[in-house]
């Protein structure tokens, strides 16, 4: 068996960084250069700036109207004007003009009186320098323009020409290289299909991404195969070259073919294998033998996130000497319960919206595998090290990663899945307005619950009522009582038990899940579509235990199809849409209302309106058609107690 990597005690993130910052010549690793002042934003100055020029370089006009000599007018009064003469005791100037000899005051045109000829009156006298910029006012020459190590902003390039700074000196720009590696990694540029047990590599894209962000220069390279030797003659390669930072993409894990700490132990010292958060464990620093950083990402892209911007962003600002930009923050509510292992700290990406008066944070899937939790996250929360999580309702800190007024036009759905929702929510991003839909699926009964407690704006259920025959009032009036609401039918839509083509397992009915050698797939606790299935089980005499994978959950209908798809479950109950999408085949089992729930204190919010404008309009409800398995007769209408089906 191969060797297998064995962690280092893992440390905090700060001392982590803390311990680089020791190790590392940041004088040797990063030089200086000359940069024009027009092309130098963002960059940081080696040096103090003196300037060339004063500014302005004359005594200047700062108004249009008349250059005076100021006790010309000091016997001006309001009916006792004092006349001047062109020439002799005034001189037209407009703004920005040189002040003419002999004259130390501007008086604004709208101040002056004219009579007849070349004269003028004035009835207000002038001070010494009213109106005149005198040299050097803004800027003196030989005076220092901007000190050392200051990020150069858009005002400081005006400043800089304006001191007759053409050039300036500043620190050479941090500059990254990325090696993917791993057999299983596709290089995207060859724009491949993944077969099984293969990955199209992204990980050096996001890390370009943010390198530029900083301010810096990332330079990726192609992948390399889990080869000891490639992988050290790769990274030795690019210590050779102008980067001061080489990072490995996966590989710094305990697998026996993770063999970034071997290879970085040959060229340097390694300061830390493991820091203290999750995700973002396996993070690897060391130092090399010439003086450069080495760092191993973690393979996992939200892994890889975290130890880019937790550990390699302060990094790379404390070598570039400028300051790492603050994530705006905000308080707001939890929206549900968050759990965590003691022991190490916890980052945990959240959707952020607003309900009411308030903030409210949705915890997303925390798998370090689920980049889409990167994508749909509006914010992230810490849990510190030393908790075991977070209660509902519970008031966390979030770290916005969107600006903060874009939250006010986020839409929270909490409740149950569907593949309209989705559409919804691209429909919504289309509108002049656009509005940005965030949706947790926990199911009808998670939804209900949410509205009770005030985390979301609306919720999707689809809840029957064996005995009414009715859906989701009969749960309403015995969970929500206490909440009035309006209930508008999204569609009608066709669950059924989803298949693999052809139907090789031959499973025709519910009955047939009992059957020996059938895996099913099932959906969470609390969803509308559980409820259904735990229904049809018990119609047909069948006790949950007697059917293989009853406890194997997933939270969307289209994560059950693809379950059927792979093989991992020969059948899943779902909507027809989803075993369409994925060209599975479909046994009806049952029609059933999809309903928005929607409290009555938020019928009014504007978000709230553009979708229900949205859900009736005859577009949306040909493309709720042509999805498939859905019917649109009770589209947009509002809902009463006692219509089923209509």
């Amino acid at each position: 068996m191969d060797e297998r990597n064995i962690y280092l005690t893992t440390v905090p993130v700060a001392e982590a960084v803390e311990r680089v910052r020791r190790a590392l010549d940041r004088d040797t690793l990063l030089g200086v250069e000359t940069v024009a002042s027009h092309e130098a934003l963002g960059r940081v100055t080696s040096r103090p700036v003196i300037a060339r020029c004063s500014s302005p370089t004359f005594h200047a006009a700062a108004m249009d109207g008349i250059a005076v000599r100021a006790e010309s007018t000091f016997a001006a009064r309001e009916g006792h004007p004092v006349t001047l003469r062109r020439g002799a005791d005034y001189v037209e100037v407009n703004t920005g003009h040189p002040l003419p000899p002999g004259m130390d005051a501007v008086v604004m045109i709208e101040h002056v009186i004219r009579a007849d000829g070349d004269a003028v009156f004035l009835e207000a006298p002038a001070f010494p320098w009213q109106h005149v910029r005198r040299i050097g006012e803004d800027i003196v020459a030989t005076e220092m323009i901007l000190p050392q190590n200051r990020t150069i902003s858009a005002y400081d390039v005006g400043a800089l020409l304006s001191a007759g700074i053409f050039e300036v000196e500043v620190r050479a720009r941090v500059r990254l290289t990325f090696i993917p590696t791993g057999d299983e990694v596709l290089d995207f540029r060859s724009r491949p299909t993944p077969a099984p047990g293969q990955v199209i590599e992204s990980n050096s894209q996001v890390f370009a991404a943010l390198v530029r962000s900083w301010g810096a220069e990332p330079v990726c390279l192609p992948p390399v195969p889990d080869d000891r030797a490639a992988l050290k003659a790769a990274v030795a390669s690019a210590l050779e070259g102008e980067s001061q930072i080489v990072c490995v993409g996966a590989g710094s894990s305990a697998g026996s073919k993770d063999f970034t700490r071997a290879v970085f132990e040959e060229l340097g010292q390694v300061l830390v294998h493991g820091v203290a958060v999750m995700p973002g464990k396996p993070s690897l620093l060391t130092v090399a033998d010439n003086g450069k950083l080495l760092v191993g990402v973690p393979g996992y892209p939200v892994s890889a996130v975290v130890c880019l911007e937790d550990l390699l962003a302060p990094l790379t600002a404390w070598l570039a000497r400028s300051a790492r930009p603050a994530r705006p923050e905000i308080t707001a509510r939890l929206a549900r319960k968050l759990p965590s292992r003691p022991g190490m700290e916890e980052i945990v990406r959240l959707a952020v919206g607003r309900v009411g008066d308030g903030y409210v944070a949705a915890p997303l899937p925390r798998g370090a595998g689920l980049i889409t939790s990167l994508t749909k996250a509006q914010g992230l929360a810490r849990i510190p090290a030393d908790s075991e999580g977070l209660e509902q309702d519970a008031q966390v800190r979030v770290e916005l990663l969107t600006p903060r007024e874009s939250l006010d036009r986020v839409l929270v759905h909490i409740g149950s899945h569907d593949n309209i929702i989705d559409m919804l929510g691209n429909e919504l991003m289309g509108l002049p307005e656009p509005v940005q839909l965030v949706s947790g699926h926990v199911g009808s009964m998670g939804g209900l619950s949410a509205l009770r407690d005030g985390t979301a704006l609306f919720a999707g259920s689809h809840l029957f009522d064996p005995e009414t025959e009715d859906f989701n009032f009969p749960f309403l009036a015995r969970y929500l009582a206490e909440v009035e609401v309006l209930v508008v039918n999204l569609a009608i839509r066709h669950q059924g038990l989803i298949v693999a083509p052809g139907n090789p397992k031959d499973i025709r009915a519910v009955s047939d899940l009992a059957r020996p050698g059938v895996a099913f797939i099932n959906r969470q606790k609390g969803a509308g579509t559980r409820i259904l299935l735990d229904h049809h089980l018990k119609t047909a005499g069948i006790r949950p235990e007697e059917v293989r994978g009853y406890e194997r959950e997933e939270f969307t209908h289209m994560a059950v199809a693809v379950n059927v798809l792979t093989g991992a479950a020969d059948c899943g109950l779902g909507i027809y849409a989803a075993a369409k999408a994925l060209g599975l085949d479909f046994l009806p089992l049952a029609r059933e209302r999809y309903d928005l729930v929607i409290p009555r204190a938020h019928a009014e919010d504007p978000r709230i309106l553009a979708l229900l404008e949205l859900v009736r309009s005859e577009r949306l409800q040909a493309a709720i058609q042509a999805l498939g398995g859905y019917e649109t007769t009770l589209t947009g209408r509002r809902m009463r107690p006692g219509e089923g089906l209509g």
